[in-house]
């Protein structure tokens, strides 16, 4: 089932599973909607009904408007707020909870996320190529991860290995930077999403000297040859410390999935609309099954800008109301907006 437990965002968020707080059931829906832009070609014929059928049911129980030019996107502020964490924007510390479950050492320190990455430079922009674009295998990316790290020790960051499209590390430069989330770099132009401040100067420096360093690196030629993507960069998110006294989530933490994710990255709203199907055939049905069983539930759609939670436990309203009226809410309405 292509669903994975956050608290970790499908090792998108790196926060633990902790599902036995409650027997209630959280699934939590990043990209459900498309840009603004977009959203007229990409609701076109999506049909949903299990979604629909499932919304009569709840009720609405918070909105999250947001900005689209947010830092951290409403999928991270989601999983944040129902992990316990404080939400400032770019500083929602999803490394530092990752570090604490996997033990690494001191939560309280700052810690961020690196991701490798491939910037394509034209003559007047540079922007980051899509995770999934770099194909990159476990093997090279601890190579490079091996290569990078005496670099990035001068600065007084420590690297460890994660994943192949992620790392963790750990230095005081993390604590109060704010830095923007993978997910809204990728694809796009990286100018306005850079760091700012004095750490961000660092940053940048540390950036342009990677790329120095990983221009000349046999294993980029290697994977040139081999047709790959050529690793010539790296991104820093998920950036933060925990406050003093963080404990275990009051709430249940979500499951997340990550279905819908690269097909919204890369503008396919035709791969989007058969993958959000697939997702209503399975998941949103898995929930109504579960409400039938007497289990708490609960929904959280997150768009680009904002997020809408519905609950069993929310008040009748919303779209409950709308239902006295109408037999199914249109897709379009639940989705617009968010």
């Amino acid at each position: 089932m292509p669903v994975q437990s956050v608290c970790s965002i499908g090792r998108h968020c790196g926060i633990p599973d902790n599902r036995a707080v409650s027997d209630a059931v959280h699934l939590l829906v990043p990209f459900a909607a498309p840009p603004a832009g977009a959203s007229a070609e990409a609701l076109r014929g999506l049909v949903l009904p299990q979604l629909q059928r499932l919304l009569r049911r709840l009720g609405l129980e918070s909105a999250d408007a947001g900005d689209p030019l947010s830092l951290s996107p409403p999928h991270e502020r989601a999983v944040a707020r129902a992990c316990g964490l404080p939400v400032a924007d770019g500083l929602v510390p999803l490394a530092a909870v990752q570090a604490r479950q996997d033990g690494l050492g001191d939560a309280g320190a700052g810690w961020a996320w690196i991701h490798p990455a491939h910037w394509r430079v034209g003559a007047d922009h540079i922007a980051m190529a899509l995770p999934r674009e770099l194909q990159l295998a476990g093997e090279d990316s601890q190579a490079l991860l091996e290569a990078m790290r005496p670099w990035f020790a001068e600065d007084g960051i420590t690297l460890a290995y994660d994943t192949p499209a992620r790392w963790l590390a750990c230095g005081e430069i993390f604590r109060g930077l704010p830095t923007a989330s993978i997910d809204r770099v990728a694809g796009r132009e990286v100018a306005r999403w850079l760091p700012a401040g004095e750490a961000g100067r660092t940053l940048r420096r540390l950036q342009q000297e990677m790329q120095m360093l990983l221009y000349t690196l046999p294993l980029n030629d290697a994977r040139q040859r081999a047709g790959r993507l050529p690793v010539n960069s790296f991104w820093v998110s998920g950036t933060g410390a925990l406050p003093a006294g963080a404990g275990a989530p009051s709430l249940p933490p979500p499951q997340v999935t990550t279905v819908l994710r690269d097909a919204a990255l890369q503008g396919d709203w035709t791969a989007w609309a058969a993958a959000w199907q697939g997702l209503d055939a399975r998941e949103i049905t898995q929930l109504a099954d579960a409400l039938d069983r007497g289990r708490g539930v609960r929904l959280t759609l997150c768009g680009e800008a904002g997020a809408r939670t519905w609950s069993s436990s929310a008040p009748a309203g919303g779209w409950r109301r709308l239902a006295r009226l109408f037999a199914t809410p249109p897709v379009a309405s639940l989705l617009e907006g968010l």
